[in-house]
């Protein structure tokens, strides 16, 4: 199911809570992986994306403005919520062998943002298998990494401003962060693609740009 047809059935949220401007409440740091990330799907034509958050109409219309490309939106960090709420964690990585329809080598580009902070190892591992099968030779994914453990059980909706700004706004998670991942035990998760860059920020997220070989 494509982006449209699943807007016409869930209600996106808005991009500013009601009754406060995005200042108040949206911090921004900046980002040098968005841009690279940007530019290794500019030389295809309609190239097809995976967004594994919640949809953000203003993402949406960025990526639609500068790449003309068609969008899937798979919110991954809802179905953890639900499996941990349903006391189903378990069942995490059964349930992501099954959970996405795209075919093998059907996606130019997945963004992953930090969602693999928020799962263990086994659960991790069957859903960085997934993505670098429906991951094109030579397409792209960008993850976000934290180097340091947060206090309080929040997830981050990344909202893109510019190629290089990224609003951060906190939402109710149903968990917290796992254990912080070293750079080698990332490698490891995503054993098949490569690193294509790597950026520390001050923000303490590490950015890493992952590319498939061809």
């Amino acid at each position: 199911m494509g982006l449209l047809d699943r807007l016409a059935t869930r209600k996106v949220e808005p991009d500013v809570p009601q009754g406060k401007s995005a200042t108040d409440v949206d911090p921004v740091f900046a980002t040098k992986a968005l841009r690279k990330f940007l530019s290794c799907l500019t030389s295809r034509e309609l190239p097809v994306l995976l967004d594994l958050g919640p949809v953000v109409g203003s993402n949406v219309s960025f990526f639609g403005e500068q790449l003309g490309c068609k969008i899937f939106v798979e919110d991954i960090f809802a179905d953890l919520d639900r499996h941990v709420r349903a006391g189903t964690l378990a069942e995490l990585p059964a349930f992501f062998k099954k959970r996405f329809p795209q075919a093998a080598g059907s996606v130019d580009g997945i963004l992953c943002w930090d969602l693999i902070d928020y799962l263990d190892r086994t659960a991790a591992q069957e859903l960085a298998n997934e993505l670098t099968r429906m991951l094109r030779p030579d397409g792209a994914l960008l993850g976000f990494f934290g180097t340091a453990q947060a206090r309080e059980a929040r997830y981050t909706k990344f909202i893109i401003t510019d190629e290089v700004n990224l609003k951060h706004r906190a939402y109710a998670a149903a968990r917290g962060r796992q254990a912080i991942l070293l750079n080698r035990d990332i490698i490891k998760l995503f054993s098949g693609l490569r690193v294509s860059d790597s950026f520390l920020m001050l923000n303490n997220l590490r950015e890493i740009l992952f590319r498939k070989p061809v």
